[in-house]
């Protein structure tokens, strides 16, 4: 069952005089414009790649990333970041946590201050440790940081672009500007929760990916389902203990950005994340598993960062520290798990 309401003509006239610009055209990026598109918005889809545009104009259809979903006529590609942020409303971010800054920089003087920014990107930057909306906001001038929000939670693209149910929440600074993009976002298929607690939020986001490498290793090694339910129990407690710690509201933790996500990241057949960690666990490198993957897996970087924030904040995080050990200093996953379990007794709470 999918639920494909298209808006009334009425609906289709007002938001006609509205357009919005998604930076990147990858598989989440993709289904945002098409979602936008179909409420009758005028879209502007922006990617690195001319061959690219140029394949979704002429085939309306993104067939790299998004196979099989044909976009509306008022979704237009282009691989020029000017013309896709002209005169635009809102500016989506839907490129990975490591290329925002680049992309950003390029267009920032082109965005007015009434603009809405919002991040549909997960991730921590590295060295900076700052989250998605906090690269915007060292981006942007002052005078849009007020405009800035994130939009997360438990949505594979896949599943949205066949208008299957999901739900997601969207956070920022200003209650309006939260009101707004859940306004903009919601279908009958897509529901749109708000939360006040942007922080948590993009943190929830980052943090999951790095529980789906574990989760996905467990499953690789073959250790069953008690063990990745473990994993996840764990890891949400390792999630919610260092974003309190950062300011973060501990019952964000419990939502659609972060247990949400984190069940269906490390469970669900379509994380690209979970793919990796089980790919590690059945004894393949890291270098070799990327290589075949055109789409990015945001934990693997992630997780260096994650691992320096835990740090500087003086929180343990015992899950992202052997991810990283078996990531990047060798370590193998069995050796990692035996050392997750005989680690000092101690009470769950």
């Amino acid at each position: 069952m999918t639920f494909d309401a298209p808006p009334c003509a009425s609906h289709r006239m007002n938001t006609l005089m509205e357009t919005f610009a998604v930076i990147g055209a990858g598989s989440w990026g993709t289904t945002l414009a098409d979602l936008l598109a179909r409420k009758g918005y005028g879209v502007r889809l922006w990617t690195r790649n001319p061959e690219l545009s140029r394949l979704i104009e002429e085939g309306r259809e993104n067939k790299p990333y998004l196979p099989g979903v044909r976009l509306p006529e008022n979704l237009t590609a282009t691989s020029s970041l000017a013309d896709a942020v002209e005169g635009a409303s809102m500016i989506v971010c839907a490129v990975p946590s490591h290329g925002i800054r680049e992309v950003f920089k390029d267009i920032r003087s082109r965005i007015s201050g009434e603009a809405l920014v919002v991040s549909a990107s997960k991730g921590i930057e590295q060295g900076t440790h700052l989250t998605c909306c906090g690269i915007l906001e060292e981006v942007f001038p002052e005078g849009v940081h007020g405009n800035i929000a994130v939009l997360s939670g438990p949505t594979f693209a896949k599943e949205v672009s066949r208008g299957l149910p999901a739900a997601a929440c969207a956070a920022s600074r200003s209650g309006e500007v939260a009101l707004r993009v859940q306004r903009i976002f919601s279908t009958p298929y897509f529901r749109v929760y708000t939360n006040p607690d942007r922080i948590g939020v993009e943190l929830g986001g980052a943090l999951k990916n790095v529980m789906a490498l574990a989760a996905g290793a467990s499953d690789g090694l073959g250790l069953g389902n008690n063990a990745r339910a473990a994993l996840i129990t764990r890891g949400l407690a390792e999630m919610s203990r260092l974003g309190t710690k950062m300011g973060a509201d501990p019952r964000t933790f419990y939502g659609l950005s972060g247990l949400g996500d984190l069940v269906l990241t490390c469970t669900g057949e379509l994380s690209r994340n979970r793919r990796v960690g089980v790919e590690i666990g059945r004894g393949r490198s890291l270098g070799e598993i990327l290589s075949e993957m055109r789409m990015v897996a945001e934990g693997v970087k992630t997780s260096l960062a994650v691992r320096e924030l835990a740090a500087m904040h003086g929180i343990e995080v015992p899950i992202t520290e052997e991810v990283c050990r078996v990531l990047y200093e060798g370590k193998s996953p069995e050796r990692a798990v035996m050392e997750l379990m005989t680690r000092e007794l101690k009470g769950e709470l």
